[in-house]
């Protein structure tokens, strides 16, 4: 009864590895209302997004734009409008403060991870790892990266957990991962 059940787990993984990795050679998704182009990199595409004027805001506030546009590959957890709209009021405004670039830049490149990882790849190293599978970002956070049901979620220092919305939007140099939580590191 044991063996079996192990194999009906095990077909089911192969599949949702399978399904997910079949995203990763489709065409890209559409990103708030545009069209994401594999030929761009990260910055060229995410200000076409409508979905993510806040966030491209914040990064050129935080001088991010060539950083984000250089070689690569990067990762980028991608909040929306909306994630930031849902932290307390008066929270984006003032990070968007000149006094406040340090604070703004740690938060947002606790975002970026080093590295070109697809779903099916955060899937892969979260099984491996018995299920969540923990990595360094460029701004020195700890994420835990969770694959369960087809579903990928990312919890942050803090504790607070954003889901991938919309996985595998293939750049130039790297992949975005739409999310729909604003990651904050411990301060």
């Amino acid at each position: 009864m044991k063996l079996s059940t192990l194999r009906v787990i095990a077909l089911s993984t192969v599949l949702s590895i399978s399904a997910i990795a079949g995203v990763a050679y489709a065409e890209n998704p559409m990103v708030g209302g545009a069209p994401m182009s594999e030929t761009k990199d990260i910055i060229d595409n995410a200000v076409n997004s409508a979905d993510h004027t806040t966030l491209v805001a914040a990064v050129k506030a935080a001088g991010l734009v060539d950083t984000l546009k250089g070689p690569g590959p990067f990762t980028v957890l991608a909040p929306t409008n909306e994630a930031f709209a849902a932290l307390p009021a008066g929270t984006v405004d003032d990070l968007l403060k000149p006094e406040n670039k340090d604070k703004l830049v740690k938060i947002l490149a606790c975002h970026v991870i080093p590295a070109k990882a697809l779903a099916a790849d955060i899937t892969k190293m979260a099984m491996d790892d018995g299920g969540v599978h923990m990595v360094d970002t460029v701004g020195g956070c700890k994420l835990a990266l969770k694959a369960a049901d087809g579903k990928v979620t990312i919890t942050d220092e803090t504790g607070g957990v954003a889901n991938v919305t919309i996985a595998d939007v293939i750049q130039s140099n790297g992949v975005i991962h739409v999310i729909d939580k604003v990651l904050l590191p411990k301060m």
